[in-house]
């Protein structure tokens, strides 16, 4: 049986293990929840499984900001303590602390 626990919780800073970039995670799929094109699009030698959480991340690298959908295999802990810079993260979290960023309440009508 597979664990599908999630390793990474929301408001946590990532970085991806084989591309350059870090991001905080908004949200988790317990298992892939994108399109098959999406996944296809994805080079065979480096294709995650799909039976395991994936992240949506509010993402970063050195030339821009973007959104980031990515399996947990390919996730390690940021390890330093600084905040990511997406323009949505103030939009979405409330407040950095200690490596880890505070969801804002949601507003309901």
């Amino acid at each position: 049986m597979i664990n599908r626990s999630a390793k990474f919780a929301i408001g946590q800073v990532v970085k991806h293990r084989l591309f350059p970039f870090r991001g905080v995670i908004f949200d988790v799929d317990p298992t892939f929840a994108n399109t098959e094109e999406w996944w296809l699009s994805i080079p065979e030698n480096i294709r995650p499984r799909k039976d395991q959480p994936y992240y949506h991340l509010l993402a970063e690298n050195d030339e821009n900001s973007y959104v980031a959908y990515v399996s947990e295999q390919n996730l390690l802990p940021d390890e330093t303590g600084m905040p990511v810079g997406h323009p949505q993260a103030g939009v979405m979290f409330e407040g950095f602390q200690d490596g880890q960023y505070k969801l804002r309440p949601m507003a309901r009508h």
